[in-house]
């Protein structure tokens, strides 16, 4: 039998507890689903907080990630105020509800009071009616009584919710003000940051230049290259050492001379040859203009020009490379007509575009006459049937690098006898010519000034330096203050650091790099170097070998550089 004054005390309990009920959610959104939102926003603002945590060591890449992260606070920001939002609309509907429910407890108080379980088998004669009604009221009463258990416990449930969103919207809002707080400044110190870096990119731009300027890109004129100094089995006086030695210069693209004349000498004759270099072509005979302009005057094509071009020895003619000559003949001839008929109109007499030289057509030997049995001759692409830009380079290091001029496009070319990287360096048409730039390493400046160095080699702690130079650009992609700082090209630059001043700031970078054990590099199959492997005091390092020639033309003493994106660091 119900205890009427324990159910009594348990209804006012209850309508106690909806009176102070707070905040819910609407009742047209199930409590599982607002569980599910806000434990997703829990784990999203813990993930932006973790995702955040890197931004305090890194600066590489911070701008974008700032960005990243403001956007996701604008997002969560976004979920609580809808959130939010649907807790005011709960709000509204929960007055109508009080009002509703406080019925349904008054009700279900009556419903109690009415039916003494006794009556039912006092009145005999009307116990079936009684005994359904009872039932009813029971059925009703249960009802009843479950709903008000329900509404209370959704009131505690979604109060829960409540404070578990106000929780998370204060944690957001400490995130956002930490990262205001952390980065805003930061953000505008990177601007600033990359203003300086274009401004100092000048600077550094001009001593990579410098330092390219070295070496002329064909053979007729060119800085000198019989010094033993450069060459990789020259003894420095000091051990160990380290130099870097570039595989031909600069540019390595379209036909090179010194594989010319080896290929000439092996038996190939000047179509072979160009082939090979320009890829799928065709070589035509064509009615030559009766002169050209130059940055000296017009002169007349083939009798003076052609024959005055400076580009390759006359003397090869006379030892194995006249076919050689033929195809110098033939490029040099398609590249004017096409620097003409495409560019300016007017052709300069320097290394820049063609080297003509009254010296030469005065006194040309065998070039005369591979200019005269060429006479005509241009060479075509098959594709576009027209003339291109025939580029050729003294040395390329065994390997050429494609390049298009008007919708032509010359072959990669591992320019060895197998025609393979397999049996490179050894087996290379230049290094068989005897090209003086096919391995070398380069320390002087064009005039012939070496800063002070005899050598291009470099003691332990100059490379050492170096490396630690590559491994803070590896970590921060900043070179702005890593130009070199000893024996410099004109004046040194006041924002270049120190030797132990970038051992300071490598600290925390894995270094700093007191002695190197031993280093090595990895060549790509497509005619560079890929990878420097350097073993150090503080472990091994790999640098990508753009990366680490890139450093390494900044940083190194003097002129000493790394011309070629094809090169050795050997130490001995």
């Amino acid at each position: 039998m119900i205890n009427l004054n324990v159910l009594k005390k348990f209804l006012i309990i209850i309508f106690c507890l909806i009176l102070v009920s707070g905040y819910v959610l609407p009742v047209s959104v199930s409590r599982a689903s607002i569980d599910d939102d806000i434990a997703a926003l829990t784990k999203q603002i813990a993930d932006l907080e973790a995702s955040m945590a890197p931004l305090k060591k890194e600066s590489g890449n911070l701008s974008s990630k700032i960005a990243s992260a403001k956007s996701q606070i604008i997002k969560f920001e976004a979920q609580i105020s809808a959130l939010g939002s649907k807790l005011i609309d709960r709000e509204s509907d929960l007055e109508v509800q009080k009002t509703l429910l406080s019925q349904r407890v008054r009700q279900y108080y009556i419903n109690t009071k009415k039916f003494n379980p006794l009556m039912i088998f006092l009145a005999s004669s009307e116990s079936s009616s009684l005994l359904r009604q009872y039932t009813w009221y029971q059925s009703i009463i249960s009802q009843d009584r479950n709903a008000i258990i329900t509404y209370v416990n959704d009131i505690n449930t979604l109060n829960s919710n409540k404070a578990k969103l106000e929780t998370e919207k204060v944690k957001l809002a400490a995130v956002k003000k930490d990262m205001e707080s952390r980065f805003g400044f930061l953000a505008g110190e990177i601007t600033k940051a990359e203003k300086y870096k274009n401004e100092l990119s000048a600077r550094q731009q001009s001593l990579i230049a410098e330092k390219n300027a070295m070496f002329n890109t064909s053979v007729g004129d060119v800085s000198t290259s019989d010094d033993p100094a450069s060459r990789s089995d020259y003894n420095p006086g000091f051990s160990p050492a380290f130099a870097a030695f570039s595989f031909g210069a600069p540019h390595r693209k379209g036909m090179s001379q010194y594989g010319a004349y080896g290929r000439s000498k092996d038996g190939q004759n000047y179509e072979t040859i160009l082939r090979a270099y320009y890829g799928d072509i065709k070589i035509e005979k064509m009615d030559s203009p009766g002169s050209i302009k130059t940055s000296v005057g017009t002169l007349p094509f083939e009798d003076n020009y052609l024959v005055g071009i400076a580009e390759m020895p006359a003397s090869w003619g006379d030892n194995g490379g006249y076919e050689a000559l033929k195809a110098q003949a033939i490029a040099a001839r398609t590249y004017a007509l096409s620097y003409t008929n495409n560019l300016s109109g007017s052709i300069c007499v320097t290394e820049a575009c063609h080297v003509y030289s009254t010296s030469r057509l005065n006194n040309p030997g065998r070039w005369k006459q591979a200019v005269q049995d060429t006479r005509g001759m241009v060479i075509k692409s098959n594709k576009t049937g027209n003339i291109f830009s025939t580029m050729y380079a003294s040395t390329s290091g065994g390997a050429t690098i494609s390049y298009t001029s008007l919708n032509h496009s010359t072959p990669n070319l591992w320019d060895t006898t197998c025609g393979a990287f397999s049996c490179w360096p050894n087996d290379s048409y230049e290094k068989k010519a005897g090209s003086p730039w096919y391995y070398k390493g380069w320390y002087k400046s064009r005039s012939g000034s070496a800063y002070g160095l005899s050598s291009p080699w470099l003691t332990n702690d100059q490379f050492s330096d170096i490396v630690n130079a590559a491994l803070y650009y590896s970590k921060t992609n900043d070179s702005s203050h890593l130009s070199q700082n000893q024996n410099c090209i004109g004046s040194c630059d006041p924002n270049a650091w120190s030797r132990d001043e970038l051992r300071r700031q490598v600290s925390d970078k894995g270094g700093p790099i007191s002695t190197v054990n031993s280093v090595s590099v990895d060549y790509s199959t497509g005619g560079y170097t890929q990878t420097v492997r350097v073993s150090t005091d503080k472990g091994d390092f790999n640098f990508s070998g753009d990366a680490f020639k890139q450093i390494f033309t900044l940083r190194a003493p003097g002129a000493i550089t790394a011309k070629s994106t094809l090169f050795n660091i050997e130490k001995k």
